[in-house]
């Protein structure tokens, strides 16, 4: 990476679920740094699973030396799983954390015999290479720190800037992993999120190495930065809406399509249709965030709503979904209950505005049912008061 950083991280191709929930088509990595000055700090350990590989790569940097310090800016086990591990190999290592991080490492079972508590502000000196940290409180959990490296002009910026996959995969195509990852992890936090970026933004920063996905420079590095400033003040970044269906027998699935090709025809831009049955679930809270304006269209299901659909937009309020245009289109038989449900699971998010008037279909769409679906697609694709 520098002369001062050397990159020791471990893929994970194998690894089919992230945190037991977030599809994972091709792995995911856990990144981990050696820092160089006078004296030798590890930036963040990896997941048990690469314990031996990891320690393998350290001490293949290493060579002859022995690490003076360990840096802990996150204490989630996909990044402290292997700490006990190096602190039974190098016992006398200094662990440099913030407080909360040395309370939270106590609940893993971590114990080290040298510990410094570091705050805002503080300067590790390794002798010719400083670290500078950083305090970012619930990117995403409350111990977090960003580490800056002037003399590297790097920032190490913990899962912030993170993406799924392992370290090679898409490469040129950071965005897109990247957003999946961001709304699914970070997306609650957007405020939090948006004040880290302030600390950090008068600082020289050419290279920002992620606890996962690749080290961003360059273009990517300023592309990944205008994209975290609109994902965290929660605006849309594309213009289009996002058609999301639950459907029990395809009856509200056809439906869904025939709104999406009303949608396209009075120029919506870009419009994605998911499955809420079928498709990964953290790629439609991706879209619902990613799109300006989106529809619900759901099936009715034991006076509520059909489950695949109750629990998206269960995930939506837990993700802190907001500043959005929603459209129902419910689907009942004999007594429709999702746009009841869909509406009061709605209406607590912030900023959001329900497009009225909601549409009900009576078991299938008939000719009959078509222009209240255009009446629907009109209201939703008019200019908002505040645009």
């Amino acid at each position: 990476m520098s002369n001062y950083i050397d990159y020791i991280g471990c893929d994970d191709a194998e690894l089919d679920l992230f945190e037991s929930q977030y599809e994972l088509p091709e792995g995911m990595c856990y990144n981990s740094y050696v820092v160089r000055g006078e004296q030798i700090a590890v930036m963040d350990s990896v997941d048990a699973r690469k314990t031996d590989e990891w320690l393998n790569r350290l001490s293949a940097s290493l060579g002859d030396a022995r690490p003076d310090y360990m840096v802990v800016q996150h204490v989630e086990p996909d990044h402290s799983g292997s700490l006990g591990a190096l602190l039974r190999r190098y016992p006398e290592v200094t662990v440099v954390a913030s407080a909360k991080a040395m309370q939270l490492m106590q609940q893993f079972g971590i114990a080290p015999q040298h510990s410094q508590v570091v705050k805002e502000g503080d300067v590790l000196d390794l002798g010719g290479c400083t670290l500078r940290f950083v305090a970012a409180p619930m990117v995403h959990w409350p111990e977090v720190f960003f580490t800056y490296c002037a003399e590297a002009h790097t920032l190490f910026s913990a899962d912030a800037f993170g993406k799924f996959g392992v370290y090679g995969a898409d490469a040129d195509d950071w965005a897109c992993e990247a957003r999946r990852y961001y709304f699914n992890i970070c997306g609650k936090y957007g405020m939090q999120v948006q004040a880290a970026l302030r600390k950090v933004s008068g600082l020289d920063i050419r290279t920002i190495a992620p606890l996962h996905g690749q080290v961003l420079e360059g273009e990517q590095l300023a592309e990944a930065l205008r994209l975290y400033a609109v994902w965290s003040s929660y605006e849309p970044e594309t213009e289009g809406v996002l058609v999301a269906y639950a459907s029990i027998h395809g009856n509200t699935r056809r439906a869904a399509e025939q709104l999406a090709d009303i949608l396209r025809a009075k120029g919506a831009g870009k419009v994605a249709v998911t499955d809420l049955t079928r498709d990964d679930m953290a790629e439609a809270i991706e879209d619902a965030f990613r799109m300006s304006r989106m529809v619900i269209c759901a099936s009715s299901y034991d006076a509520d709503i059909f489950p695949a659909m109750h629990l998206f937009l269960w995930k939506l309020g837990m993700k802190g979904y907001r500043n959005r245009r929603v459209a129902i289109v419910e689907n009942g038989s004999w007594a429709p209950s999702a746009g009841r449900v869909a509406r009061a699971m709605l209406e607590p998010m912030k900023e959001v505005t329900i497009v009225e008037p909601m549409v009900t279909i009576r078991g299938s769409l008939k000719p009959e049912d078509v222009p209240a679906l255009e009446t629907l697609a009109d209201t939703l694709l008019a200019p908002s008061p505040i645009e």
